[in-house]
């Protein structure tokens, strides 16, 4: 059901997603936060506690998290055109991360920026602010690797669905004009962290 490549308008607005908990415990917080792409601005800010109900297993994170985040999502004042997920997309196993399993779901366009490569292989990017080299994976690309900053390490970006691999690339290093996580996926990890500590 995934839609790895399709056309779309460049966003006005982009929510950034995360979700914070303690492995071993069931409580967790979900944020979305809706930032300006043009901007950066924060523009809207939701959280949603609960309790998950699938155990932490690598490779299916969004069986923990999808249901949280979809909770923080209806809370939200308007719809999202775009989903920016703190995981991966095409670049999975099953090929179906977290930003898959969500824009499929809410079939809205998605892709996932993650810290570190969980499968594939690649050639380092070069050091300059949006150089870029394909995450490859049983001779497929399924990501990019990405320097949003200069010199600082990169991210993997994936497209989840409905958004090519170029465009996600593209709006990672649009929406990282200061650090080296977007700032949607910044802000909605600062949030859900403060959010948690308060439970």
């Amino acid at each position: 059901m995934v839609v790895p490549s399709s056309p779309i308008p460049w966003p006005r607005t982009v929510v950034g997603l995360d979700v914070t908990y303690e492995v071993g415990s069931d409580r967790a917080v979900a944020a979305a936060v809706v930032v300006d792409v043009a901007t950066l601005a924060v523009e809207e800010v939701v959280t949603y506690a609960g309790e998950t109900s699938f155990p932490y297993v690598p490779g299916l994170l969004a069986f923990r998290e999808v249901p949280l985040l979809l909770a923080a999502i209806e809370r939200l004042s308007t719809p999202p055109s775009l989903l920016v997920c703190d995981g991966y997309g095409l670049a999975h196993p099953r090929r179906f991360g977290l930003a898959c399993h969500l824009g499929v779901l809410l079939d809205l366009p998605s892709f996932g920026v993650a810290k570190t490569a969980f499968v594939g292989s690649f050639d380092d990017p070069a050091t300059d602010r949006g150089a870029s080299s394909d995450l490859v994976d049983a001779g497929e690309v399924v990501g990019r690797v990405v320097r949003t900053q200069p010199n600082v390490k990169p991210v993997f970006v994936s497209p989840g669905h409905r958004i090519g691999l170029a465009e996600s690339a593209e709006l990672s290093v649009r929406l990282s004009s200061r650090y080296r996580i977007p700032e949607p996926t910044r802000q909605a990890d600062i949030l859900s962290r403060s959010a948690f500590r308060s439970l």
